[in-house]
């Protein structure tokens, strides 16, 4: 986790603007994850050090996200990590440019950029990366990889890379890694006449969804009325009524400024609020063997960090949530079973997607083995 200052988020960002106004972006990041943007000293001798790193490199990556530096508190996106394990691997062959808090452009814009070749890198869901590389999407067919350590389980698994990473490849990414943020949840807004514990709780219920086929089928089949909605206009939405309740993870929830419009969040864990960092399979292939080597042991560094954060992101997003009024709600296990009846792998309609995005029912059925198979990483599931 980076060493941010302990001072008030409205004077931590000033700070930073400040800095970046005088000193250069980059090296505002390197300070914020460093614990010394109030140091002017180390300030200075560390923009001598970016300006030289960024000269004597052979390759540079700029690198852009939705999420600010210091959000990896709430949300486990690790791109300052991602920064030093990158150039401290390569040994500084490789400079990363961090471009985070949107200012490069959000959800799909990016994944997108990145498959243009405009940016080398970036964070996106992969319900935004679907689009662009369909077969991912799979993750959205809800309850058979919902819960955080099946997801982990499965991306890490031979039969996904042999099925998935090679589709995502040829549309022109470099899988770095993937993650996630949690499960998905269902919340609603402040307003909304009740707490969500089962399908029929959903009936009729204006959905936010992001550009996800599969998620507005799941939506659909719990009964509600999915849309989707620009994730810059979501809040929006959210306040005037136009979308009674959305999906993300309670980090992302509490981080894109949710956390005081909400009255209810349900842990359904269906499906994963699943994340990738990815790089431009162009970029990455330009990339001498030994620095391309350096640089996927940075990457494995990087989503060991992320998986290990997670927990404590989760529990500082439902401190923030529970001080502006959020209840958090668990369904039970017979309230579970209903979810699973209702919207789960084995209803009929997931065929169609089973089959056009993995191949076949058969390799859709591998998939789900190694999400139930124990994977080199141990993650935690909410226990709220």
């Amino acid at each position: 986790m980076s060493k941010l200052q302990e001072r008030s988020p409205s004077l931590e960002r000033r700070r930073f603007l400040r800095v970046s106004s005088c000193y250069g972006y980059s090296t505002a990041v390197v300070a914020a994850a460093g614990g010394y943007l109030w140091n002017d000293s180390a300030l200075a001798q560390a923009s001598a050090d970016e300006e030289a790193k960024e000269r004597g490199a052979k390759y540079r990556m700029i690198f852009a996200t939705e999420q600010r530096i210091e959000d990896s508190v709430r949300y486990p996106v690790m791109q300052a990590e991602l920064k030093q394990n990158i150039e401290a691997a390569t040994k500084n062959q490789i400079f990363v440019k961090l471009f985070p808090a949107g200012q490069l452009g959000m959800g799909a814009q990016l994944a997108q950029k990145v498959q243009a070749g405009t940016l080398q890198g970036c964070s996106t869901s992969l319900s935004n990366l679907s689009p662009y590389a369909p077969a991912v999407d799979l993750v959205n067919i809800p309850f058979w990889c919902g819960r955080n350590q099946q997801f982990a389980n499965l991306v890490t698994s031979k039969a996904w890379n042999d099925e998935i990473t090679p589709k995502v490849t040829e549309r022109g990414y470099k899988p770095m890694f993937y993650f996630t943020a949690d499960a998905r949840t269902i919340a609603v807004r402040k307003g909304f006449p009740h707490v969500i514990k089962t399908p029929s709780d959903m009936k009729g219920m204006k959905m936010r969804v992001p550009p996800s086929q599969l998620l507005q089928t799941f939506y659909r089949l719990a009964g509600a009325n999915p849309t989707v909605v620009p994730w810059g206009e979501t809040a929006t939405a959210m306040k005037q009524g136009v979308a009674d309740g959305l999906d993300p993870a309670v980090t992302a929830l509490s981080v894109y400024g949710f956390h005081d419009l909400l009255s209810w969040v349900t842990f359904v864990q269906s499906v994963p609020d699943a994340q990738m960092f990815a790089a431009n399979s162009g970029w990455y292939r330009s990339l001498s063997p030994d620095v391309r080597a350096a640089f996927d042991d940075a990457c494995a560094k990087t989503v060991q960090q992320a998986f290990t954060q997670l927990e404590v992101a989760r529990g500082n997003a439902v401190t923030r949530m529970r001080e502006n009024g959020a209840q958090f709600y668990v369904p039970t296990a017979a309230e579970y079973q209903q979810w699973i009846e209702a919207c789960g792998p084995q209803r009929k309609e997931w065929d169609e997607f089973k089959l056009k995005l993995a191949g076949s029912l058969a390799a859709f059925d591998k998939l789900m083995e190694a999400a139930n198979t124990q994977g080199p990483f141990t993650v935690a599931d909410p226990k709220i």
